[in-house]
């Protein structure tokens, strides 16, 4: 049950685990990006910057979307184009396993935030590979994907 005690994890979930599972899926589609030979940025949340930290902004509404962009890759074919669109998605599974692999080494205790960080996850995997074009024009990583076996590739670059 949800009572007016559990608000604060709520919000603590909402406003910190919320933007880590963000970072963890725009850092997938990073690690990819450079492991080809290209150059990336990333933005965490919205509206003004608020910090940038090499290829990382944080952005005033921190907790509100994330999304990256890349250059052209050195090594670009429908394999390493495929595997940034997909690189996200493949953070998040990682990083729900490796969450899971630590509760049953006793490392951590399951929790409200490890479930919440576990469904997070999912819900970026799930979203982001989910083929639509997004309001703002960029497709969904899942669509990029089909572009990129339709078409050899993107119009797009990652938008999560």
């Amino acid at each position: 049950m949800f009572g007016f005690g559990d608000l604060w994890k709520f919000f603590l979930s909402f406003f910190l685990l919320l933007p880590i599972v963000t970072l963890i899926h725009e850092m997938g589609h990073y690690f990819f990006a450079r492991l080809f030979g290209g150059n990336m940025e990333i933005n965490i949340g919205s509206g003004k910057s608020l910090l940038r930290v090499g290829p990382i902004r944080l952005n005033r509404i921190y907790f509100w979307d994330g999304w990256c962009q890349y250059e052209a890759l050195r090594h670009e074919t429908k394999l390493t184009n495929i595997l940034v669109y997909a690189g996200g998605s493949l953070a998040n599974l990682a990083s729900i396993l490796i969450v899971n692999g630590l509760i049953y080494a006793g490392v951590f205790e399951a929790s409200i935030f490890t479930y919440q960080f576990a469904y997070f996850s999912f819900y970026f995997v799930f979203f982001s590979l989910f083929p639509i074009d997004h309001p703002n024009g960029y497709p969904s990583d899942g669509k990029a994907i089909i572009n990129v076996f339709r078409y050899g590739k993107s119009d797009y670059h990652p938008q999560s």
